[in-house]
């Protein structure tokens, strides 16, 4: 994917134009948009040949961000395994501090950093910085943690270049605050009725709504095993 990697070259120039790191928005889907069938409820969408591609992708990034609820249902590691690459750093949107300390990401090399509202457990916290985990209070924006102050943070971190893996939520909020660079989306060749990748509208009834929709422009995609992979920059009218 030659524009990907080239526009993760100039991810620190942007980052020090912007504040922000540049943001790779990557999640596999059904055909009808679906990322499992009920909340909570892992469901294996993607071939071993875009398995291999998310590690690639994985692999190209300073630090790699879920939400609470990918850990609390998946218990992910976020880590590089399928190719050969650095482990990018973890971070955790938990706005509540739920984290169970049994997490598979406290016991990584690179523990994460936990982005959470300056209201939350002070216990937890403690029990989570032993484990080795950073937590980063931060001030409230809309559904969660302000996602513009903790990109902030993150940039004066060192971080130039993040990729987003979601859930739903964590996708709809970044797709809402216009905050995602580029997208890499790979669509499994079936149905499943589940739960969304995008939870709700992106623009408001009443709005001109396909020019006001976010769109990958220009639009690239590729046969990948089973799959198909779309990518492409997002263009925000």
């Amino acid at each position: 994917m030659p524009a990907i990697e080239q526009l993760l070259s100039l991810a620190e120039e942007h980052t020090r134009l912007t504040g922000r790191p540049l943001v790779t928005l990557s999640y596999a889907q059904s055909l009808d948009g679906s990322l499992t069938l009920s909340r909570g409820a892992p469901l294996a969408i993607s071939s071993p040949e875009t398995q291999r591609l998310t590690h690639q992708l994985r692999a190209m990034h300073d630090a790699i961000l879920v939400g609470i609820g990918t850990v609390l249902a998946d218990d992910p590691r976020l880590t590089v395994r399928l190719v050969e690459g650095a482990d990018p750093q973890p971070v955790v949107l938990d706005s509540r501090l739920r984290m169970p300390l049994s997490a598979r990401l406290l016991s990584g090399r690179r523990k994460p950093w936990i982005a959470c509202l300056p209201d939350t457990d002070k216990i937890q916290q403690q029990h989570l910085e032993m484990l080795g985990a950073q937590v980063l209070p931060l001030p409230a924006g809309v559904g969660g943690v302000s996602l513009p102050d903790l990109l902030r943070v993150l940039a004066q971190r060192g971080v130039f270049s993040l990729m987003v893996e979601g859930g739903a939520q964590v996708i709809t909020r970044f797709l809402a605050s216009r905050l995602v660079d580029q997208a890499v989306i790979t669509l499994a060749p079936f149905f499943a009725g589940g739960l969304s990748a995008v939870e709700s509208p992106l623009a408001h009834p009443g709005d001109d709504l396909m020019p006001a929709l976010p769109r990958l422009d220009p639009l690239e995609f590729t046969r990948l095993g089973a799959d198909l992979v779309v990518w492409g920059r997002l263009n925000y009218p």
